[in-house]
C-alpha cells in the first residue's frame, strides 16, 4: 500500500455563510496554491464557493 507522507487534509469553508462543509486532502509538495471548489452549502442550500482553510 503506498503511504501518505505528503498528503494533507484541510477544510473547505464556504465564501458566503462561513461555514465549515467538507474535509479533504491535497498532495501538498505538487499544488502550492489554495483550492477552491464550488461545492453545494448545507446551510444556504445552494452551490458556492468554497475555498481551503486550516483543519483544527
Amino acid at each position: 500500500m503506498a503511504k501518505k507522507g505528503n498528503r494533507q487534509s484541510f477544510n473547505l469553508e464556504c465564501s458566503v455563510c462561513k461555514s465549515k462543509n467538507y474535509v479533504t486532502e491535497k498532495n501538498v509538495t505538487k499544488t502550492k496554491e489554495k483550492l477552491a471548489f464550488k461545492k453545494f452549502c448545507k446551510k444556504c442550500r445552494k452551490a458556492t464557493d468554497h475555498n481551503e482553510t486550516k483543519l483544527k
